[in-house]
């Protein structure tokens, strides 16, 4: 099994790299190969929806996102985290997603329609921390998560959400959210859904 942690925050050692931290120790306890991959890092573009990949499902852009690319195919499970921004994701963890046009018109291209929901990439995973506590915070984000995870060819199997987690390192006292996350990695190292321990 091998499993693909993305950093989307722009903070480096924020609340969501913590908690994506505990769930990659839970993933390799659980034998998994893990990688990482930090969006704050990439020097790449915004999709420029040229329509250079309608055709190919390859993107025309020659930047950073290429490597990505790779990390994604070769993974055979995805865990994302990511503070809340706007009740949405950050800029930089945006444009990874937002050029994820190409392996969605690969996607198109190399099967019919009736097929598209029928998931042979593996599964993705979200983690997301939020300073509010509002009943609606996490609905977009679960939204991009999921179609992300669509245009990946992963079934969204679930998420761990942290609410009121505002200053940095708060979640460190959360013993039950970072137990909650390592669980979630020790079950994307298996495949598994994320029940009864989403929050």
């Amino acid at each position: 099994m091998r499993l693909l942690g993305i950093h989307g925050s722009p903070r480096k050692g924020g609340n969501s790299d913590l908690l994506l931290e505990r769930a990659l120790q839970g993933a390799r306890d659980a034998g998994a190969e893990v990688s990482e991959l930090t969006a704050r890092g990439l020097k790449l573009e915004g999709c420029r929806e040229c329509g250079g990949c309608d055709e190919t499902g390859e993107c025309v852009v020659d930047d950073e996102m290429q490597r990505v690319y790779g990390l994604l195919k070769e993974a055979d499970a995805v865990i994302v985290a990511t503070p809340i921004f706007f009740y949405t994701v950050p800029a930089q963890l945006k444009a990874v997603i937002d050029r994820c046009q190409a392996p969605w018109n690969s996607r198109k291209l190399s099967r019919p329609r009736e097929q598209w929901k029928n998931y042979s990439g593996g599964c993705g995973y979200l983690i997301a921390v939020g300073a509010t506590r509002g009943a609606r915070l996490f609905e977009s984000v679960e939204l991009v998560a999921r179609y992300f995870f669509d245009a990946l060819d992963m079934s969204y199997q679930g998420a761990v959400l942290c609410r009121g987690a505002d200053e940095k390192g708060a979640v460190a006292g959360q013993t039950e959210t970072l137990q909650k996350a390592y669980e979630l990695g020790r079950r994307a190292a298996q495949g598994k859904d994320l029940d009864g321990i989403t929050t």
